[in-house]
Order: C-alpha cells, then sequence, then structure tokens
C-alpha cells in the first residue's frame, strides 16, 4: 500500500468520527485535525492492544470483546486528544455506530494492514 493511500484511509477515518460526533451524545469531536489526530492516537492504540492480546482483542476484532476494546480505546483517546471529550456512554455508542459504519464502508488503518 502506498503513503496516499494511508493518507486517504485516516481522512475517511477522521471524517467518520466527525459525523459520529455530530450523531453520539456525549461525543465531541473539537473540528477536522483533532479527529485526524484521534484516528491516529486509536489506530496507534490498537495496535498497540492487538500487540499485547492479539488479533481477537483489538478494536479490529469482531465480537463483544473487540467492541468492548473499541470502546476503551475511544475513551483513553480523549486524554490524548485535545479537543475530543468522551464519556463512557458517549464511548460505547460511537462504537457501536463505528461498528455499523465499518459494516458498509470498511476502513482499514495502515497499522492493521502493514500485516
Amino acid at each position: 500500500m502506498n503513503f496516499l493511500s494511508h493518507v486517504g484511509r485516516f481522512i475517511v477515518a477522521a471524517l467518520v468520527l466527525m459525523v459520529v460526533g455530530w450523531i453520539v451524545p456525549q461525543f465531541s469531536v473539537g473540528g477536522f485535525w483533532s479527529a485526524l489526530i484521534l484516528a491516529l492516537v486509536i489506530a496507534l492504540l490498537g495496535w498497540v492492544v492487538e500487540g499485547i492480546f492479539g488479533k481477537k482483542a483489538t478494536p479490529f476484532g469482531r465480537g463483544i470483546v473487540g467492541f468492548i476494546v473499541s470502546a476503551l480505546v475511544i475513551w483513553v483517546a480523549q486524554f490524548v486528544v485535545s479537543g475530543v471529550s468522551v464519556s463512557v456512554l458517549g464511548a460505547i455508542l460511537a462504537a457501536l455506530v463505528i461498528g455499523i459504519v465499518d459494516l458498509f464502508l470498511p476502513v482499514s488503518t495502515p497499522f492493521e494492514a502493514a500485516k
């Protein structure tokens, strides 16, 4: 995969996060740059979780464990990125909405695609 496709995937992920911020209560993203950095942080945290626990316990994995880890990664990412505010309920709802969007528009991150 070339560099531009990686950038494109992060831009799509940032746009999805902005839409999620508009739809989901208790989940707010300050703007496009915050969403882009949030997408990067979520990808990095997901990569770390995958490295520690394996593919089944990652935000990219399917099932209830992947869903819970996704919500946890989204909630933790708010402490790294300024302009993002997420409650626990907001993280759970955001993980649900992102999971539904991913069913119709799958977006793999560069860290996931590198495997």
